[in-house]
C-alpha cells in the first residue's frame, strides 16, 4: 500500500516551491520525507535524519541553536511523546500530576539498553499541591541520539527525546511527513528513527534537487498511546 501526503501538506510543498524556496542559488533544497508503518499507514512520531555525503561548506550550514523544551508529566505521561531538539538544549520536566514520579532518561540506541544510570540522568517530583507551582527539574542535553524517558513509579509512562548534532533532523507530522529545508543538493541517504523499532533499517539513498519528495517504508507498528 502507498501512503500519500495530505492536501495541506502537498499545498505546503508546492507553495514553497512557487516561491523559489525549494532550492535554488544557495544549491539548497526542500526535501519532503513520508515515513509508513508495517501497515502501510503514515507514521507519526518517527525521526527522519537526512546525511548528505559531502560535508557541506560551513558558510551554508544552518546554525545549530541549543534551545529549552517543556516536558511534562500529566495524567501518566510524559507530554509530548517526542521531542526533538539540537545538541546542547535544555529540557524542563514539571510534574502536573497529584503524586510523586520518578523521571528517569538513558540512551535509546541498542547499546543504552544495558547502560549504567550514570550515562543518563534520573530524579524524582512530587505531587503537585493545589496553590503550589508544581515541581520542576531542568536537564541539559550534551549527548547526541535518542534518549529514552520512563518512570520507575509507573511502567507505562514512556516518550523520548531526540538529540539532534545536525541540523536535518525533524520528526514526521501526524500524517507521517517531515519537512527538512536548506538541505544541500547532491546524494545523500535517509535514516529513520522510531521508538518502536528493534533494528534501525537500511538507510535510504536518494539525490536531493530542486524537487525532491520520497516514501520511506519500515517495518514499525506503532503502540497506541493511553488516552
Amino acid at each position: 500500500m502507498t501512503a500519500r501526503p495530505t492536501h495541506l501538506a502537498r499545498q505546503a510543498f508546492w507553495t514553497l516551491l512557487a516561491l523559489g524556496l525549494l532550492g535554488g542559488a544557495g544549491h539548497a533544497a526542500t526535501v519532503q520525507v513520508t515515513v509508513l508503518a508495517r501497515d502501510g499507514k503514515p507514521l507519526p512520531d518517527a525521526v527522519v535524519i537526512i546525511e548528505p555525503a559531502q560535508t557541506p561548506a560551513a558558510a551554508t550550514t544552518p546554525t545549530l541553536t541549543p534551545v529549552q523544551t517543556h516536558i511534562a508529566q500529566q495524567k501518566m505521561q510524559f507530554v509530548p511523546a517526542l521531542s526533538v531538539v539540537p545538541l546542547g538544549s535544555t529540557v524542563v520536566f514539571t510534574n502536573l500530576d497529584g503524586w510523586e514520579h520518578h523521571v528517569r532518561g538513558i540512551s535509546g540506541s541498542l547499546a543504552g539498553v544495558s547502560a549504567v544510570p550514570s550515562s543518563g540522568f534520573e530524579f524524582r517530583l512530587g505531587g503537585r499541591v493545589e496553590g503550589r507551582t508544581a515541581e520542576s527539574t531542568t536537564v541539559t542535553l550534551s549527548q547526541a541520539g535518542p534518549l529514552q524517558l520512563g518512570c520507575h513509579l509507573h511502567g507505562s509512562m514512556r516518550a523520548s527525546v531526540y538529540v539532534a548534532d545536525s541540523p536535518w533532523v525533524v520528526k514526521t507530522s501526524a500524517d507521517g511527513v517531515a519537512l527538512l529545508p536548506n538541505v544541500p543538493e547532491g546524494a545523500a541517504r535517509v535514516r529513520v528513527w522510531h521508538a518502536e523499532q528493534l533494528l534501525e533499517a537500511t538507510p535510504t539513498a536518494i539525490t536531493v534537487g530542486p524537487v525532491t519528495t520520497v516514501n520511506v517504508p519500515t517495518r514499525i507498528t506503532p503502540r497506541r498511546r493511553r488516552l
